[in-house]
């Protein structure tokens, strides 16, 4: 089976999860012990009362490889989605949003557990954001979650990092490589958070040298992941694991590695950032579809750079835009 016969350009497999976005400062996450620009978990009580405290806001369907998938419709890809909701309110938000972004979706939800997750965002005046997340539902998910025959038909299955700290996560992520591969497919997986890194680095060592052809990554990250601050020496230990390594930089825009081919793509000008929100996860979106359709390194780091522009210069972590339009004034066109 070829790329070319695939149904699906992407297939993610991530943690489902329903963001919610409200504008704060300083002394709001110095009042509520938040570490600005973070990510971590908390549970359903955390949950609530956070969520009582903080300003009103924007509620939208999220969860990194979701918004993913989301941005690879709008680029008019085909996209497929894998992750686990609850049937309720927030589940049903969900599943809608995914589904009306042009995202096959049709995970069997979680029986009697916990709900659908969510993750409170606190956007500063600079556009960092602080996130608290309720995973609930979202790692619930498993090896019976994954269907071989979605995988196998599409060009890349692209795993998000947030899901690997669930044992049986990690379990369908093995399954999900293991199936692409049989297919002759490729693996993408994004580190997603230092934190993740920082706790699993062994193992995500161990499962890019083995399942990984494309890792997605931004600074931190990658130094995280090979404990050194020296980006250039960080990037070619990960270039020599992988078949193409993309390294995000923030206005620097990204560094895109395969074999002896470095590839460096700016950033595109944004006027005004207002919320870093979904940025990697965008510019992943253009990166991979660029890549299924089998663009150049640096095309397919200008399709990511682009998504990540449109979407860092308004709320929310999803295109609000039509990405294809988008690339179409720009210039990029994408291969049928």
């Amino acid at each position: 089976m070829t790329q070319t016969t695939a149904t699906y350009d992407v297939c993610a497999v991530g943690n489902a999860i329903v963001d919610v976005l409200s504008p704060c400062d300083d002394a709001f996450l110095i009042a509520q012990s938040l570490t600005p620009g973070s990510m971590q978990l908390v549970d359903e009580t955390q949950s609530a009362a956070l969520y009582d405290a903080m300003a009103a806001g924007v509620e939208a369907s999220g969860g990194s490889a979701g918004n993913t998938v989301a941005g690879v419709g709008s680029f008019g890809g085909r996209a497929a989605y894998v992750g686990k909701v609850a049937p309720d309110t927030l589940g049903g938000v969900f599943t809608h949003d995914i589904r009306a972004s042009g995202v096959h979706f049709d995970t069997p939800v979680l029986k009697d557990g916990a709900g659908t997750g969510r993750c409170l965002i606190n956007v500063t005046p600079d556009g960092q954001r602080t996130m608290c997340t309720f995973l609930g539902a979202a790692n619930q998910l498993g090896v019976e979650d994954i269907d071989a025959d979605l995988i196998g038909s599409s060009a890349i299955v692209y795993l998000e990092g947030y899901l690997f700290d669930p044992a049986p996560a990690r379990a369908a992520f093995e399954a999900a490589a293991a199936a692409a591969h049989k297919a002759g497919r490729k693996v993408a997986i994004t580190l997603s958070d230092t934190f993740v890194v920082a706790r699993w680095r062994a193992e995500l060592l161990e499962f890019i040298a083995q399942s990984a052809d494309i890792v997605l990554a931004n600074e931190g990250e990658l130094a995280a992941l090979f404990e050194t601050e020296d980006f250039d020496a960080a990037a070619t230990k990960l270039a020599a694991m992988v078949k193409i390594a993309a390294v995000t930089r923030g206005a620097e825009g990204s560094v895109i590695i395969s074999g002896d081919q470095r590839v460096a793509v700016a950033a595109y000008p944004v006027a005004k950032v207002q919320d870093t929100t979904g940025a990697g996860d965008q510019y992943a979106a253009g990166f991979l579809l660029g890549v299924a359709r089998g663009l150049t390194l640096e095309q397919s780091g200008k399709l990511g750079s682009l998504a990540a522009s449109e979407v860092i210069a308004h709320w929310g972590p999803r295109p609000m835009v039509k990405l294809a339009d988008l690339a179409a004034e720009n210039g990029l066109t994408l291969k049928a």
